[in-house]
């Protein structure tokens, strides 16, 4: 059964990482958020949620890690080289896959694990995405990366991670009322 590690860097968007990993949840996704050093992390509208791992070499063993947006959420992630390093070893080995969205994308460019791939992040984001092909879409699946675009997005966003884990998305988008969102 897959694994999914959602990181949660100080000044992390709320919206976006509760919202993906209740999605995962959903799906009987195995899904574990993870902080780095302090247990309650406090998010970028100044809401303190526990994390259920403190970062470490467990981290690895996922599946699936996505980097949430955030102010300065993402800009943290991007400060931290052990971050990057475990982008980079995901990108290296076979069957793991790297989702971001927002301005968590911007550690997939400075991992250097988007070149010549197709992704998306947040509105302007085409200069800060250096190596990748940047599209206008929602969500861009390609190879192993998967990106989205910002707040109002992580519902297609984790529906894709879970496709892309194998499972059909279907009947929970019904459940969700998600139509009513004009999303199929």
């Amino acid at each position: 059964m897959a694994k999914v590690a959602v990181l949660m860097a100080e000044g992390y968007e709320e919206g976006e990482t509760l919202t993906i990993v209740d999605i995962l949840r959903r799906a009987e996704i195995e899904t574990a958020t993870f902080s780095f050093g302090e247990e309650f992390v406090k998010g970028m509208h100044n809401m303190y949620i526990k994390a259920d791992k403190v970062f470490s070499e467990e981290v690895y063993d996922y599946d699936v890690v996505v980097l949430p947006g955030g102010r300065p959420g993402g800009a943290n992630l991007l400060a931290n080289s052990d971050v990057i390093k475990l982008v980079q070893k995901f990108n290296e080995t076979e069957g793991k896959y790297i989702a971001a969205m927002c301005s968590g994308t911007v550690v997939l460019s400075e991992a250097k694990v988007i070149d010549g791939k197709n992704v998306t992040g947040y509105t302007g984001y085409e200069e800060k995405l250096i190596g990748g092909n940047f599209k206008h879409d929602v969500v861009v699946f390609d190879q192993n990366i998967i990106t989205s675009q910002g707040p109002a997005t992580p519902y297609p966003f984790a529906y894709k991670i879970v496709e892309v884990l194998g499972k059909d998305t279907s009947t929970m988008r019904e459940r969700m009322l998600y139509h009513f969102a004009g999303g199929r």
